[in-house]
């Protein structure tokens, strides 16, 4: 361990910890020989966006956890890799980007005032890491119960573009979580048969990521029907329009015959009389009366 602090990466206070924050850096690659990491896991380091695995190497166990980054304010979030080099006495960690995992892990390492063996640390960094989940979940929950509300009281199109964008978040949440889950599997197998108290840490990490699943499920199901119902209410309120201009239209149809019919060139009833005008009008007055107490006997309007 003193060569690895040797200049290759931080030391986190005095745990068997080995944090590179920058694996753009080329301490990763002296780290990686002196460490004898694999190239492609390396490589894996530096490519970004990989997905959460577990990968087994002689001599330790390179994993790829998943974190998660949300703005509120822009209702945001993104996942970034969380890369662990497991050895039998330390843990080398490389995080694609800025987090603040490493200082949550190590301050809870740290609060427990007992010794953090590798195992323990490990897992101090998938809790921490899990923990973001069930926050931010809550928080777009939130945010899914107003919009429901915005659409039964007035559906607009941007109602609609927040229950799409929405929906693409829970998309990649759920992808997201569920290879977290096969990762965190693996670590439950790997203590399930072992007198190791660590085992039932691993199963509550296990089932948060489940209860995030479920609940990243039930969400996309509630704004499905969001958008059922966004769909229905313009539909109904097409039709509203549509029933308020046909009986518009029906109500002028007679009139417009009339009116046409007085307008012919020819001998027409009442032409010479002085009160055609308001004849005209009380017949027009009749058909216009007629016609909307049909349509209140049929329930129309």
């Amino acid at each position: 361990m003193a060569e690895l602090t040797s200049g290759l990466g931080e030391r986190v206070k005095d745990l068997p910890w080995i944090h590179l924050p920058d694996p753009d850096s080329p301490q990763l690659d002296e780290l990686a020989r002196q460490e004898n990491f694999h190239e492609l896991d390396v490589e894996d380091c530096r490519h970004h966006r990989q997905i959460a695995k577990v990968a087994e190497q002689p001599g330790y166990i390179f994993v790829v956890a998943k974190t998660l980054h949300f703005r509120p304010e822009r209702l945001q979030l993104h996942f970034e890799d969380f890369n662990i080099f497991i050895k039998p006495d330390h843990i080398v960690t490389v995080p694609e980007g800025p987090t603040d995992a490493v200082e949550k892990a190590a301050a809870r390492l740290a609060s427990a005032r007992r010794p953090a063996p590798v195992n323990t640390l490990v897992h101090a960094l998938l809790d921490v890491i899990v923990d973001e989940y069930l926050p931010v979940l809550y928080r777009l929950g939130d945010e899914i119960d107003r919009i429901e509300k915005s659409v039964l009281r007035e559906p607009t199109p941007h109602s609609l573009q927040r229950i799409f964008h929405l929906k693409r978040i829970l998309i990649e949440f759920r992808r997201n979580a569920i290879m977290m889950r096969e990762l965190l599997s693996y670590f439950l197998r790997n203590h399930q048969d072992q007198p190791d108290p660590l085992r039932l840490y691993y199963r509550d990490v296990y089932e948060h990521v489940v209860r995030t699943i479920d609940l990243t499920e039930t969400y996309r199901d509630l704004l499905t029907g969001a958008l059922d119902v966004y769909l229905s209410a313009v539909a109904n309120r097409t039709n509203e329009v549509m029933k308020v201009l046909t009986v518009y239209g029906t109500i002028a149809l007679p009139l417009v015959v009339l009116t046409g019919f007085y307008g012919m060139n020819v001998k027409l009833p009442w032409q010479q009389s002085p009160h055609a005008v308001w004849y005209v009008a009380g017949l027009m007055a009749a058909f216009t009366a007629g016609v909307l107490w049909y349509f209140r006997r049929k329930g129309w309007f």
